[in-house]
């Protein structure tokens, strides 16, 4: 996956679009809106990512396209684990609870098993190993 030049405004695009249509637009993968709080300004910052469904849990992955420091609503969900969750249809608030331990490693599996570009993301980042994040309403 290449990355957009100018990565915010590619992302309020995805929004809008995701607003717009439902979601219907975006075939290729499982999209979501997920937002925030930001750890050091306070405000609500949204950003669109894709999700796998594990019968029913939803799981979201901090691979941040391989860099070697994990994506920034990952860091402001550390800080505050309060966030909303968009998806076709439904918006509720949520808590977000990264995975750990054996919970983690099959969780890891199963999503590189089924989206192979995340095995490509972890061997970029290096040392950091990519945050799953479970959903839970």
């Amino acid at each position: 996956m290449t990355m957009p030049e100018d990565l915010l405004a590619h992302n309020r695009q995805l929004i809008a679009q995701f607003r717009a249509d439902g979601g219907a637009s975006m075939k290729d993968r499982p999209l979501l809106l997920l937002t925030t709080r930001g750890r050091k300004s306070g405000e609500q910052r949204t950003s669109p990512m894709m999700y796998v469904d594990e019968d029913g849990r939803l799981l979201v992955i901090a691979s941040n396209a391989g860099a070697a420091d994990h994506p920034q609503w990952y860091r402001n969900l550390q800080a505050d684990p309060s966030v909303t969750v968009e998806l076709p249809g439904r918006t509720f608030q949520a808590r977000a609870v990264p995975l750990t331990g054996d919970d983690y490693a099959q969780a890891w599996e199963r999503i590189v098993r089924q989206y192979a570009f995340f095995a490509e993301h972890q061997a970029k980042a290096g040392a950091r190993t990519i945050p799953v994040v479970a959903l839970e309403s």
